[in-house]
């Protein structure tokens, strides 16, 4: 697979996660960490299959131990933290520091082995950043201390999910078909703690059960699988930055669906975004990048 397939591919994960905010309306009165012990346990159970079908399950003992913790951890970490920094903080203002991650990706892929950070990289991600943070921010109050356990905490998640990210590429040895055990490792982390700290409340009807099993195929499925193969193998630089096109389709799905309305923020949002992104593409494609030493 070649650098830009590996990051069409990738590219993929971002369109799965714009149906994330939809699909989680649907799913309610779900509690967020049995809905994540289930989401992942679909996503795990696909993987299996997959993986059974693609080389065999024996590729999964191959992989070390520390790279399942890292996955592991990765996964669930990213999760446990968003919805923490959710529950101690307004949803609009934690998200929005939840959503530095990609411009964090950005900026630290510039360590990795044969990557070379362009102005033009850093220019499209700040300027997402801005587009996404005039959606996400829209119904916000305001930062305030009394949030700042929450703000923390969603801080954390970004470096979180941006390091995991980023430091892929340095595991770039270990199959995609790993992500299988990420999930289920997961989905095993999740439920303990939600038998401690949450009331168990299964989908309600059919569409929540609907909403969650799309959930687990899709957003915490095989997004992660198809993002593994984009920055492990891809153009890493622009996929964070192309990564904030998920808020923005995110929006533009609940607009069509009836639970967002239409405005004209939403339309400023639409060009930052897509000029931060080909901002991002001008900079990786109007020069040869160097060689990797995969």
């Amino acid at each position: 697979m070649s650098r830009v397939q590996a990051t069409a591919v990738g590219f993929g994960a971002v369109l799965l996660w714009a149906l994330l905010a939809l699909l989680t309306v649907g799913s309610a009165p779900t509690p967020p960490l049995l809905l994540n012990t289930i989401c992942f346990l679909i996503g795990g159970a696909c993987g299996l299959v997959w993986t059974a079908f693609s080389g065999g399950l024996g590729v999964l003992r191959q992989v070390s131990w520390r790279v399942y913790a890292f996955g592991t951890l990765g996964l669930f970490g990213y999760h446990a933290l968003y919805f923490s920094a959710l529950r101690l903080a307004p949803a609009a203002e934690a998200g929005l520091i939840a959503y530095l991650w990609p411009l964090l990706i950005v900026l630290m892929s510039g360590l990795l082995p044969g990557e070379r950070l362009r102005r033009g990289h850093v220019l499209g991600a700040v300027t997402g950043f801005v587009g996404a943070a005039l959606i996400i921010s829209g119904g916000g109050q305001g930062f305030q201390a009394s949030h700042g356990a929450g703000y923390a905490l969603a801080l954390i998640c970004a470096f979180t999910w941006s390091s995991y990210s980023v430091l892929s590429r340095r595991v770039g040895d270990a199959p995609t078909q790993s992500v299988t055990v990420f999930c289920l490792g997961a989905a095993a982390l999740s439920m303990p703690l939600h038998l401690a700290f949450e009331e168990t409340i299964w989908p309600a009807d059919t569409i929540s059960w609907v909403s969650t099993a799309l959930l687990g195929l899709g957003p915490v499925g095989l997004a992660f699988f198809v993002w593994d193969i984009g920055v492990k193998h891809g153009d890493i630089q622009l996929l964070g930055a192309a990564s904030y096109a998920a808020p923005l389709l995110s929006t533009c799905i609940l607009v069509l669906a009836g639970v967002a309305p239409l405005s004209a923020t939403l339309g400023l949002a639409a060009i930052l975004i897509t000029g931060g992104a080909a901002l991002a593409a001008y900079a990786s494609f109007g020069s040869t990048p160097r060689p990797t030493s995969e």
